[in-house]
């Protein structure tokens, strides 16, 4: 027997649309579909008023390496094991991205990866897309993609400054001229 609608009042309808409109929010986050989305909204649930940071959900879901130094020796960094379900649905997003092209969240997976590995790289963009979600359902707005040049237009300052010092290196003379548009 189903579920008859006219039992239940405008609010309870509400409540029982959230679930949906959460999950259609989180399916377009790159790299999380519509599956994973759900898995996301059955463990972290659709009010993250208790997280009052996107730092205290990735810490709640053990997304977040350790910190453990003692007389300047720097220690384990592991994660911790805390929310199996959700751990393994991140990371499996996380892989998704790293198959996807032209996306923030692919940019950061290579960037990561070519310094730290591809597991640790999975963390990371894990850990990106759980702070995403955590935004998104705080503000109540949809996911917009930062596009695969991000990073660099970000750091374009350091980015220049790295490639003369290395044709420097080689032993060429660099003088920089920007490009007029045409």
């Amino acid at each position: 027997m189903g579920l008859c609608w006219s039992w239940h009042t405008p609010a309870d309808l509400q409540l029982l649309s959230a679930p949906e409109c959460g999950c259609r929010r989180l399916d377009a986050i790159t790299g999380v579909g519509r599956r994973t989305a759900e898995v996301l909204l059955a463990e972290i649930g659709t009010d993250v008023k208790r997280f009052p940071t996107s730092a205290h959900l990735a810490s709640w879901a053990a997304m977040c390496p350790g910190n453990n130094e003692s007389a300047g020796k720097r220690k384990s960094g592991k994660t911790g094991k805390d929310n199996q379900w959700l751990r393994s649905a991140l990371v499996e997003a996380a892989h998704a991205v790293a198959h996807t092209k032209d996306t923030y969240l692919y940019t950061q997976f290579h960037h990561v990866a070519a310094r730290r590995g591809k597991k640790r790289a999975l963390i990371a963009v894990g850990h990106s897309i759980l702070t995403i979600v955590w935004h998104l359902l705080e503000h109540d707005c949809e996911y917009v993609d930062l596009g695969s040049r991000y990073l660099e237009e970000r750091d374009r300052q350091q980015i220049q400054r790295r490639l003369v010092r290395r044709l420097q290196d080689f032993g060429y003379t660099v003088k920089l001229e920007p490009t007029t548009a045409a």
